[in-house]
């Protein structure tokens, strides 16, 4: 079988809905105790540098990423999910063969009529 060189590879790993207990929010109700938090991370890899060995030497070891959002999420008050948002964006996008990234926080406890108050950050087309 011939591989068709016209089709472009896109290398991706997704953690989804990283759960953390975060002081965020500018209610008084929201300040008043720590709530849960959701977070997606989409995190687009160099296509041109796919591990030629079966090590994570040889790649993006996704602990970092999973460590990065909690150390990140738990450091500080927020009183918004963008500067939460961007922090991670920021830490994630500095990481080896990191070409774009899509970070989504998510407060699913802020209302009760909503399912999620949710923002999103994202390079990737």
């Amino acid at each position: 079988m011939t591989q068709n060189n016209s089709l472009s590879v896109v290398r991706s790993v997704f953690l989804r809905e990283v759960e953390v207990i975060c002081s965020i929010g500018l209610h008084d109700f929201e300040r008043a105790e720590k709530q849960r938090v959701l977070i997606d991370v989409e995190v687009r890899l160099d296509p041109d540098n796919e591990p030629t060995a079966d090590t994570v030497a040889d790649t993006l070891d996704y602990d970092q990423v999973r460590e990065a959002v909690i150390t990140l999420a738990e450091a500080q008050h927020y009183d918004l999910q963008e500067t939460l948002a961007r922090r991670i964006f920021d830490r994630i996008s500095a990481m080896k063969d990191v070409v774009g990234v899509a970070v989504t926080t998510q407060k699913p406890d802020v209302y009760p009529n909503c399912k999620t108050v949710a923002y999103r950050l994202s390079n990737i087309g």
